[in-house]
């Protein structure tokens, strides 16, 4: 069979075929059992216009049902200027290819480079990275981090208020690599502080919290970074990229890594992605860090140019010690939130995270001032609590569905997080209210 791309002619085919000992390109499937390959063609249909297929994709469209999102825990219904896509498409950024040739990716190093520059600046941390995939792998990469840079321990405190989904992958990244994880509990929707003390005392590489935590909550971690580095351990904080806009960063906690997604940087809620983690710390983690750094210099010209920096610690160069297995350039998404940055400004980013703390509250209180929403913690809190309810938090929820609004995300045991941006308006508020009143009635 000929492929249009596919260069080789049949004789050139036949010739590979013959000096593996194959003689036909379906033997290179055989050990694929016959019940699972494809028995003829694919089921598709017969071809038609552009305009059949617009009008196609358009009645499938219209089966969505688009949703009002006061829902959080982890990804966030934040807006999305309309310049962004425009500017993500040029052809100086569009590309997914690791930048080694500089020469021909200074479009990619230099918001790869600006990146770094903005994220550096949010976290309070000097040194900042790219190409991370996520915010849950980021925090995985961070524990590795933190055991690759212990000479005698391989253990590491995690902080039962992190995000369960983070919490599972970074799981899966410490089997795979002899890390032990030790859970630290929690208070009352707060780290058991306690608890983490005494774990310290027993050794450990570091320490993962998050902040705000999975709740929502804003925890108190003064203290923690003196008690971490009094016992050798590293501090590290998983973060929401946006509430730094107003939060305490990381490096003022005393963090030595700060990690997080930037979904909540404008990029659109899409079934869960895409997003893009972020990675900073001090200068004397720097080449513990995975991912890529690009730095700026100058060229025999004079001009201001951008070139990947301690290339040492990547698979094309030392393999064997390669930090991470971050080979693609994920940073597609880094050039999204870059633009989103550079677009707001301080002052819009900073009105942002101030509307988005608004909105929260004011649902808050008319949520308690029902008595059938309880506070699940007494901590302050940014955009995002978490409450119980009085009644069948299943039907609450359907019945918000029903009428076109994605209210909370539902707790293993019952317990509702619910959040809201600065697109939440105060009619969509009292809508909530309206179908909460009469759910009562």
């Amino acid at each position: 069979m000929n492929y249009k791309y596919f260069p080789h002619t049949d004789e050139e085919v036949s010739e590979m075929l013959s000096s593996i000992g194959m003689g036909d390109l379906c033997d290179l499937y055989s050990d694929v059992p016959e019940q699972v390959r494809l028995q003829g063609d694919y089921d598709l249909p017969s071809a038609k216009s552009e305009m059949e297929i617009r009008r196609h994709f358009e009645m499938l469209c219209r089966q969505n049902q688009p949703l009002t999102v006061f829902a959080g825990a982890g990804v966030y219904d934040h807006y999305t200027p309309s310049i962004i896509p425009d500017l993500l498409r040029r052809s100086e950024f569009l590309t997914s290819y690791t930048p080694y040739q500089a020469e021909i990716s200074q479009g990619t190093l230099h918001y790869i480079f600006e990146f770094q520059s903005m994220m550096s600046e949010l976290t309070g941390l000097p040194i900042s990275n790219a190409s991370m995939y996520d915010g849950a792998t980021a925090s995985a990469e961070a524990v590795l981090m933190a055991a690759a840079n212990s000479k005698k321990c391989q253990r590491v405190l995690v902080s039962a208020t992190i995000d369960p989904k983070v919490m599972e992958v970074v799981r899966t990244y410490a089997h795979f690599h002899g890390v032990e994880l030790v859970t630290i509990g929690e208070r009352d929707g707060m780290t058991d502080r306690g608890q983490m003390s005494e774990e310290l005392e027993r050794g450990a590489a570091g320490v993962l919290v998050q902040q705000p935590n999975y709740y929502g909550y804003i925890e108190n971690f003064d203290g923690l970074a003196d008690e971490c580095h009094a016992h050798k351990s590293l501090f590290m904080m998983n973060c929401v990229a946006s509430d730094l806009a107003l939060l305490k960063p990381p490096g003022e906690w005393g963090a030595d890594v700060a990690v997080g997604d930037g979904q909540s940087l404008g990029i659109p809620m899409c079934y869960g992605g895409p997003g893009v983690g972020f990675m900073c710390c001090t200068d004397k983690l720097m080449r513990k860090m995975p991912g890529r750094i690009v730095g700026m210099t100058r060229d025999n010209r004079g001009q201001r140019v951008f070139a990947l920096t301690l290339q040492a610690r990547e698979q094309h160069i030392r393999r064997q010690k390669a930090t991470s297995n971050i080979c693609s350039n994920q940073s597609l998404m880094a050039l999204f939130v870059t633009i989103y940055l550079s677009v707001m400004g301080k002052e819009g980013f900073r009105e942002v995270a101030q509307r988005s703390y608004d909105a929260a509250h004011y649902l808050h209180d008319r949520l308690i001032a029902t008595g059938a929403f309880t506070d699940y913690c007494s901590a302050p809190f940014f955009n995002e609590f978490c409450v119980r309810y009085d009644g069948d938090t299943d039907r609450l929820q359907q019945r918000m569905t029903e009428h076109g609004i994605l209210f909370g995300v539902k707790t293993a045991d019952g317990k509702l997080i619910i959040a809201a941006t600065e697109k939440r308006t105060k009619e969509e508020i009292d809508e909530v209210m309206k179908i909460i009143e009469e759910d009562k009635a």
